[in-house]
């Protein structure tokens, strides 16, 4: 049983308010689980490109009595009755949404970036139909083509790379691939790729061909929210997106696109791939806009990237090789061969000093996809609990020193240790969800 279950209800959870004591009332097993994930956040650095600590706020629309409501189709046009109070929510955030990013449309039911991107698809093209989009192992994502996923298994996927000189996108092997291919939909967007996105140039390619571009943006769209990076809105005819991640909101997906596209959008969304929406998570997402379009997020994006280069420049000076050698955003993919040093070696050992990062495969890594010679850092996070460069530059030497420590070894474990130590010092000067 967790070490957290026989507390008072409520204690240490002033944001939860007195449902958190409900909850340990009734379930004390799942309170001190909930509990557990405090701690956990409090006590170390989430280095996790896409997580983020969301706002008490956004916490308590999400454990609402919207929850409780269905509410297929759309506002003013639902398949249930009783629906006038949760449009209003779905209503205001759309507003919101359309607002904070000069969209025509907007979608806010997709559960999350993967339906988000299967509503895309649907809308778009048909199975069978091509689609260009980047390589997996150079920095894409799941649903841009890998053949264990619909994406894959349904379209016939071509991928574009990275240069194997600069590490950036070679866009005029997109625009080959794409006069040779004919795809439907041209997708610009990654998962683990530092550098901006030529948003213009993309647009060239698919008019170019006659495809729809499509923008996964889940990464960086609260980068665009604050203004802290250039939009895709102007140039995609649609964009998908994750509303956690630097966005600050609770898990889910977005969709914005072009008034053209809504009926097909909103037709792909429901009734083709999702039933009811998760009002309650709508509803946090509407939250979630309004704190985006505050000017203090504008300057919490501003520093989520000024962060993320400090970081990685820190992590340079320790000896690893950021990627491409650098970032534009809020994540840098660094490469560990130059210590000698595994992903998974690098995560494990961050794992004993509650640094938390995941693994990742480095453009053209000569590694198995299992054992990649890469880690992938952001600075979501560390950024909402208000570290600045100079933190970044101590999280840089913590980090370094726990991936060169071998554990398993005394002088290793003993440094890993000491770094354990640091790491709860350094926390305790700007925690996550601050005790009362």
């Amino acid at each position: 049983m967790s070490a957290h279950s026989e507390n008072a209800p409520g204690q240490d959870v002033p944001f939860w308010g007195p449902d958190f004591g409900a909850l340990q009332q009734e379930d004390p097993e799942i309170a001190g689980v909930v509990l557990d994930e405090l701690e956990r956040l409090r006590g170390g650095l989430q280095l996790i490109a896409s997580e983020n600590l969301t706002s008490p706020a956004v916490l308590a629309a999400l454990g609402s009595t919207l929850s409780n409501k269905y509410a297929e189709g759309y506002p003013g046009r639902r398949y249930y009755g009783g629906c006038q109070v949760v449009d209003q929510a779905e209503e205001i955030g759309n507003a919101r949404t359309k607002a904070l990013f000069g969209a025509e449309h907007v979608n806010l039911q997709p559960h999350s970036g993967a339906s988000a991107n299967l509503a895309a698809y649907a809308a778009f093209a048909k199975p069978g139909d091509t689609v260009l989009a980047m390589d997996l192992k150079q920095g894409g994502h799941l649903t841009h083509g890998s053949k264990v996923n619909f994406s894959g298994l349904w379209f016939h996927a071509v991928s574009y790379t990275v240069r194997e000189d600069s590490e950036l996108i070679d866009y005029d092997q997109v625009r080959d691939l794409a006069l040779e291919h004919k795809p439907k939909i041209i997708i610009a967007g990654a998962t683990a790729y530092p550098r901006l996105i030529d948003f213009a140039r993309f647009r060239e390619i698919a008019d170019e061909v006659g495809a729809k571009l499509m923008v996964d943006a889940a990464h960086f769209i609260g980068l665009v929210a604050g203004k802290a990076i250039p939009s895709p809105v102007p140039f995609a005819d649609v964009v998908t997106a994750t509303t956690h991640k630097v966005l600050r909101g609770p898990r889910g997906g977005m969709i914005l696109a072009r008034e053209e596209h809504a009926k097909a959008i909103d037709k792909a969304v429901f009734p083709f791939s999702q039933g009811g929406p998760l009002m309650h998570s709508v509803a946090a997402k509407a939250v979630a806009m309004k704190e985006a379009a505050q000017p203090a997020y504008q300057a919490y994006a501003n520093q989520v990237i000024a962060n993320a280069q400090a970081l990685a420049k820190g992590l340079e000076a320790e000896g690893m090789r950021a990627v491409s050698g650098g970032t534009d955003t809020h994540l840098a993919l660094i490469d560990l061969r130059p210590i000698g040093v595994t992903g998974g070696e690098a995560e494990a050992r961050c794992d004993l000093t509650r640094i938390t990062l995941n693994k990742n495969a480095i453009p053209y890594d000569p590694a198995p996809p299992m054992k990649p010679s890469g880690i992938r850092v952001g600075s979501p996070s560390t950024t909402t609990q208000g570290m600045v460069e100079s933190d970044m530059a101590e999280i840089a030497s913590l980090l370094a020193r726990a991936v060169k420590a071998e554990h398993g070894t005394t002088a290793g474990d003993r440094e890993l240790a000491d770094v354990a130590q640091a790491v709860s010092a350094l926390v305790s000067r700007a925690p996550a969800y601050p005790r009362g």
